[in-house]
């Protein structure tokens, strides 16, 4: 039988399939603070109909938390958790969407719908691996079974850590957490991450006038627009690096492990990335090895969005008094977010561009593991059984998350995989997850379950 026959007859695998559907028809989205408490208290309901033995549900701070216990009557058992978060981006206007972004579709052996991979279906197919595991066995677990599911991961992740403090007696001292998703390569290998980036995203605002100007008047007079362009200019060089004093001179250099598996699984290269995205202008690094310690063990920053003068349709001639920057620097274990954006205003001033304002929006520190702890090399031994197509071992990933906040509280070892593919699109339109991938990540939970036995 195959995965997507399996998927049609396996009842367990359809029950929570329906409750995706329903999870995916509900919005939750952080950023714009719509249908945290219902999706959390929906998300409660589903661990309490699966037995859990004890489901709390924390709306102490910014978005609701729900914690899930499915207890071993071993007394020795010991403790696997799994991170998820139920709040996904927006799926507005600015995406192109085959169907319906709020309503799982299913297309070719596909499911396509918001949240689909990121994070919702993640969560679905791991509680159908342990519910399969139950009925199976007989209803006893090897291992303890814990899920924290929050609901700011997008918004990087707010007062998360004031919740893993709260809950830290009944986390701590856990074999294992497995991350909230994954992926599979361009080659179909399962890609195991211990680590991703942080992040400081921050707005510079640029007032240079009491209002716009007619712009017969724009070689005596600066405007806005051109102040901030060259203060961005003096932010980051030609080939990509950052130009603010000490930045580099905090980031922790990745050992030779954690260079050895980038190198032996890492397939991102500016051919891969032309291919993806169909680049028209060139690679800011192209030698394939500086490439890989670029994208993985070095901070960078972008412009996420630039805002200034008339953009109507039509001309209007003026120079505009107000220029706004949306930005972002992707951070790497040894540097504080807080820390870089002072070392920006300090760069700021110093090259004359005091009128610069700065806005802090948000900021989460790194992490990244050598993927070398026992468990997460059962892991990596387990997915090699199930994977025909192989195993990519990685020690972090250029995407963020709140993995530092994880690992600080609770210390234990961390890894990532799920049921996405190179294609799912995460945060676009039509994401999507193959059929085959989501059963194939509920086997391998099962089997991980199995392998505390």
């Amino acid at each position: 039988m195959d995965k997507i026959e399996i998927f049609e007859n396996d009842t367990i695998i359809q029950e929570y399939f329906e409750k995706l559907k329903v999870l995916v028809s509900k919005k939750s989205i952080f950023a714009q603070q719509i249908g945290l408490l219902e999706v959390a208290t929906l998300l409660r309901d589903y661990f309490h109909e699966a037995g859990a033995d004890e489901v709390v549900l924390d709306s102490s701070y910014a978005a609701p938390f729900v914690m899930a216990q499915f207890l071993s009557n071993r007394p020795d058992a010991k403790t696997l958790i799994f991170y998820n978060h139920y709040d996904t981006v927006p799926a507005d206007g600015d995406q192109i969407w085959t169907g319906q972004p709020f309503e799982v579709s299913v297309r070719d052996g596909y499911l396509y719908g918001r949240g689909v991979d990121d994070d919702k279906g993640h969560i679905t197919a791991r509680l159908s691996a342990l519910k399969k595991y139950q009925a199976e066995s007989g209803g006893d677990l090897p291992v303890n079974v814990i899920f924290i599911v929050e609901g700011a991961e997008e918004s990087a992740s707010v007062d998360l850590n004031l919740y893993l403090k709260k809950y830290q007696e009944q986390l701590v001292g856990a074999d294992l957490l497995v991350w909230e998703q994954g992926h599979r390569n361009s080659k179909h290998q399962l890609e195991i991450a211990g680590g991703n980036k942080g992040i400081v995203t921050f707005d510079l605002y640029v007032s240079s006038a009491a209002l716009d100007i007619h712009s017969s008047f724009g070689g005596v007079i600066d405007s806005a627009s051109w102040y901030l362009i060259s203060a961005l200019n003096s932010m980051r060089a030609v080939d990509g690096r950052i130009l603010v004093e000490g930045i580099y001179d905090q980031v922790q250099e990745p050992n030779e492990r954690e260079l050895a598996l980038v190198e032996s699984h890492a397939l991102a290269s500016p051919e891969s990335f032309k291919e993806i995205y169909g680049l028209t202008l060139p690679s800011l690094v192209e030698d394939r090895r500086a490439f890989l310690k670029r994208l993985y063990f070095e901070p960078s920053i972008t412009i996420e969005g630039l805002s200034t003068g008339y953009l109507g349709q039509g001309v209007k001639t003026i120079i505009p008094a107000e220029a706004h920057a949306k930005m972002e620097v992707r951070l790497v274990p040894g540097l504080d977010p807080d820390d870089v954006l002072e070392k920006i205003r300090q760069h700021l001033a110093k090259h004359g561009f005091e009128q610069v304002q700065v806005a802090f929006t948000l900021g989460e520190k790194s992490y990244r593991s050598d993927m070398s702890a026992p468990s997460i090399l059962k892991v990596i031994a387990l997915a090699e059984q199930l994977t025909p197509e192989g195993v990519a071992v990685l020690p972090t990933s250029p995407g963020t998350g709140p993995m530092h906040t994880v690992f600080e509280a609770l210390g234990v070892p961390i890894a990532g995989f799920g049921l996405g593919h190179a294609n799912s699109r995460d945060h676009a339109g039509d994401e999507n997850v193959s059929i085959a991938d989501y059963v194939s990540h509920v086997e391998l939970v099962q089997v991980l379950i199995a392998s505390y036995e």
